[in-house]
């Protein structure tokens, strides 16, 4: 089906570039008017045989989001990626796999990229050639050709309507009950601990599920770069990194938005992703009065977590010495939560382990028995 009606957009792209862009003494107003009466009646020409699905396909391809229109609404699909026109993957069930449709041509995938930019109010140019922000249900991210050398780079990640629980995550198997009442434990006792793992193995749909067992009398002040975590309460709120490409506003980023969190009365601090400098204030909130806090870390093991931490609070602290950094990380961390996606795409809960002590040689960590 699609490659009949990408042949009759071929058809149709023709006979629109056939129309003549400027009439005679008419304002611009008109000549826009007129020429979208001759586009329609070109539509409506070529298009009068077809079936109604490759019509909607057609139309999908000129005026909203062409081949992605039915991926959109599909809940099953929780990333799509696109490396240009003829190249589309989606995400189902934690596996990668082909889409079977296309954009029509070079010029349709444009001008859906000038859609997309204006419908999530991002743009990228020479200067700032990636974007991120929201599309819809999605957090997207947009690399131009100035870094890809070839087409612009689109992904678009779901944000889940439902967020998990743990519950649920012990209903799929993602962890065992002796699991889900340790995790309730780390809430009740206020541990402070951190959710590890590597791209797309769930850390933020672990971190929410930590958020609903927070007290509804307990205020938490959530810190992210993309609104992805879901507030466990009313007492709660949120804030947000601010990246303007135009550099007409400041960049406000993770480390300025601890130093306000603290001034805001929170229980906890919770950080979407600890990813800079920021480390070194989150690690010191954790260490002086904010017991409970926690966030997320990009680390395949614990004990890569621990030197992946080590460098990042060197980078807000380079004057400190790795004794001076380990101490802090001691003083902080009671528990590090180890994420994991299996061969076959499926996340899964792979142990939580405690921070026992720091030694000459390093940390000692202690599996938990769950």
């Amino acid at each position: 089906m699609n490659q009949t009606a990408a042949e009759l957009y071929s058809l149709i792209q023709e006979d629109i570039q056939k129309i003549p862009y400027n009439e005679f003494l008419l304002t611009p107003d008109e000549q826009n008017n007129l020429r979208s009466q001759k586009v329609d009646h070109i539509f409506r020409q070529r298009t009068a045989d077809t079936d109604p699905v490759s019509q909607k396909r057609i139309l999908a391809e000129y005026y909203s989001w062409g081949p992605l229109e039915d991926l959109i609404d599909d809940e099953s699909i929780t990333e799509i990626i696109i490396n240009g026109p003829g190249s589309i993957w989606l995400e189902k069930q934690g596996r990668l796999q082909p889409h079977g449709d296309f954009f029509f041509s070079d010029l349709s995938y444009r001008n859906f990229i000038e859609r997309l930019c204006q419908h999530a109010q991002v743009h990228i140019t020479k200067e700032h050639p990636s974007a991120d922000g929201n599309f819809k249900n999605f957090r997207l991210s947009l690399i131009g050709e100035d870094l890809t050398h070839c087409d612009v780079h689109l992904s678009l990640r779901r944000h889940p309507k439902n967020p998990w629980n743990f519950e649920k995550l012990n209903a799929k198997g993602w962890c065992s009950s002796s699991s889900v009442d340790f995790f309730k434990s780390l809430i009740e006792n206020r541990k402070n601990f951190l959710v590890i793992g590597p791209t797309g193995a769930g850390k933020t749909s672990v971190l929410n599920s930590f958020l609903k067992l927070l007290p509804e009398n307990e205020r938490a002040v959530v810190l992210e770069d993309t609104s992805e975590i879901v507030l466990p309460n009313s007492a709660s709120m949120k804030l947000l990194t601010r990246d303007d490409p135009h550099g007409i506003l400041p960049n406000i980023d993770q480390n300025h938005l601890v130093k306000k969190a603290l001034r805001l009365r929170p229980d906890r601090i919770i950080m979407g992703e600890i990813r800079g400098a920021e480390a070194k204030d989150f690690l010191m909130a954790m260490a002086t009065g904010h017991a409970g806090s926690f966030g997320t870390l990009h680390a395949q093991d614990a004990g890569q977590a621990l030197i992946r931490l080590e460098m990042l609070i060197q980078m807000g602290a380079p004057q400190w010495s790795l004794t001076a950094i380990r101490r802090l990380i001691q003083l902080s961390i009671d528990y590090i939560i180890v994420t994991g996606k299996l061969p076959s795409g499926e996340r899964t809960f792979k142990g939580a382990y405690r921070l026992c002590s720091l030694e000459e040689h390093g940390f000692l960590l202690e599996p938990e028995e769950l």
